[in-house]
């Protein structure tokens, strides 16, 4: 058996997707900026396209103002949001790693913090965020991102002895894409289960799936 490598290690490893504000832009927002981002999730809550800069100002209740410096369209504006959620959620995700985590509980953990990118995903904003292109490549980013770090962790559970070989780029892609897909405008109506449920259940049986193989 190979030397294990810290597990925070493997994930702090990966590069992330670059943020819509920089960390300074970040650092830069005012109190009353921070809040009215911090809301406005909750106004797309139910679908965005239908919305326009100053609806979302009132539902914000902040100045059209507020919105421009913070964007300079509602899909940017949109954009903007949807990408500070996603970097906070992912945030949580790393600090829901313990050190002495082996890669398979690593992963569980770690995804199981992810999916709540999706626990209040409804249809009407699944559908819009789908068809704006900026918005969706901003959350292909963070998916890829997700990818990358169960493609790592997977690949320390081989190096380690703690399953078989596999091809770690195909079981990441899908173990780590359930939470997206279960989220998608043409999926997430068909589920019997909230799709944060339905994702971390896939993504228990996918790990008991590999642990039940003999290593080599």
């Amino acid at each position: 058996m190979n030397e294990p490598v810290p597990v925070l290690d493997v994930v702090r490893d990966v590069k992330g997707p670059r943020p819509v504000l920089s960390s300074s832009a970040e650092r830069a927002l005012t109190p009353r900026q921070r809040e009215v981002l911090d809301t406005l999730y909750d106004v797309f809550e139910d679908g965005f396209a239908h919305l326009t800069m100053g609806e979302i100002a009132a539902a914000a209740q902040c100045s059209l103002r507020t919105l421009y410096e913070l964007a300079p369209s509602r899909n940017e504006l949109v954009g903007l949001v949807v990408d500070r959620r996603l970097w906070g959620i992912g945030r949580t995700a790393v600090t829901a790693i313990h050190p002495d985590m082996a890669p398979l509980d690593a992963i569980r953990a770690h995804l199981r913090a992810a999916h709540m990118a999706v626990a209040n995903t409804t249809e009407a904003l699944a559908s819009d965020a789908s068809a704006d292109p900026g918005t969706a490549a901003i959350q292909r980013a963070h998916a890829d991102y997700l990818i990358d770090v169960t493609r790592a962790l997977l690949d320390e559970a081989v190096r380690r002895g703690d399953i078989g070989s596999i091809d770690t780029a195909a079981v990441a892609r899908v173990m780590a894409n359930v939470g997206a897909d279960f989220a998608s405008p043409a999926v997430i109506s068909t589920l019997h289960t909230p799709a944060k449920d339905a994702a971390d259940a896939i993504v228990d049986l996918l790990l008991a799936g590999l642990t039940a193989q003999p290593t080599v």
